[in-house]
């Protein structure tokens, strides 16, 4: 399932939000529930590194995921479904495996989480956040076996680009260059398997300029989905000390409401926009605290395109207008 199988209504919204999507698909609202299947990274576990990503908390950037160790599927869902109240009706949830690399892991295991996931009632599809050089022979041929198994759901793959640029993948400690991330792609395009790309926003020493770039590449990978993810400073990580040494600055809303109107200006309206900021935890957040009223930040963003008659796709459609 991908988003050139339906038509294109955004429901007001300027940009083709996952929201809009869902409602399009499933005719209702999805709720994503973040899980904690437990799994390392080989930026953590010796393999390409120990400390993880710079800005990489020790949840793995699934501070609000459940847990599943000692818990039934039926149990972990209850548990994510508490957290929206009474809102969650019907066969409407995305079961997201969210916490550090959730392809890193024995065959046999990654075959129990997810089956165990797609064969829930009340989940609608699953979706798989991982690393590109995480995705070898075998994962690829248990994750197309599994979307022929279960046809009326969906298998998403999310991937953490980040940046195209490869001085701030290394600042970052990424730990692959951007040809590990074009043979992913490739690949999940050849199975027909959605991916949504993670990229941030605000990253050191990058320009709006770079950022925009990595945009573009974007529109040229064309995925199913992009994450705009506005950078966190996190305690107890190693961005957080540079940030405290004073080695850069975290964005200002009006910087980065300005910086996102741009990369959503440029992004294909054919791209899925699956988040346009991102949850900090407030326990860890050290910076920009701005970004914890999460709605002002979202009525802004829709003010501001509506009032500058700017959507998603305006700049990708004149630059592309020719070449069709």
């Amino acid at each position: 399932m991908c988003s050139d199988s339906i038509v294109r209504d955004w429901h007001g919204k300027p940009y083709y939000s996952l929201d809009s999507y869902c409602k399009n698909m499933f005719h209702h609202k999805c709720y994503k529930i973040a899980l904690n299947a437990r799994m390392s990274c080989p930026n953590r576990d010796g393999t390409l590194d120990t400390r993880g990503c710079i800005f990489c908390s020790s949840g793995g950037s699934g501070d609000f995921a459940v847990d599943i160790a000692g818990k039934t599927m039926e149990e972990q869902i209850a548990e994510g479904m508490a957290k929206f109240g009474d809102k969650v009706t019907g066969h409407d949830l995305i079961a997201y495996f969210q916490a550090y690399t959730n392809t890193y892991a024995p065959l046999p295991y990654l075959e129990e989480v997810y089956r165990s996931a797609l064969s829930h009632p009340k989940v609608c599809g699953i979706s798989i956040a991982t690393r590109p050089d995480c995705l070898g022979p075998e994962v690829l041929a248990l994750l197309a076996k599994l979307k022929g198994e279960y046809p009326d759901k969906f298998l998403w793959i999310e991937l953490g680009l980040q940046t195209i640029h490869e001085e701030t993948a290394h600042y970052i400690r990424r730990g692959y260059p951007l040809s590990c991330f074009e043979k992913a792609c490739t690949k999940l395009k050849t199975l027909k398997i959605p991916f949504i790309v993670h990229t941030i926003l605000g990253l050191p020493g990058e320009t709006d300029r770079q950022v925009l770039e990595t945009m573009k590449y974007l529109n040229h990978i064309a995925p199913f989905g992009i994450k705009l993810q506005l950078l966190h400073i996190l305690k107890n990580t190693d961005l957080a000390k540079d940030y405290e040494k004073g080695i850069f600055e975290a964005l200002t809303p009006e910087h980065y409401l300005d910086l996102l109107v741009s990369c959503l200006a440029h992004l294909s309206p054919d791209i899925v926009i699956h988040r346009v900021t991102g949850d900090g935890p407030k326990d860890l957040l050290i910076a920009p605290k701005w970004s914890l009223d999460k709605r002002k930040v979202l009525n802004s963003l829709h003010h501001r395109m509506k009032e500058q008659g700017i959507r998603q796709g305006d700049l990708y459609e004149a630059i592309n207008k020719d070449k069709h």
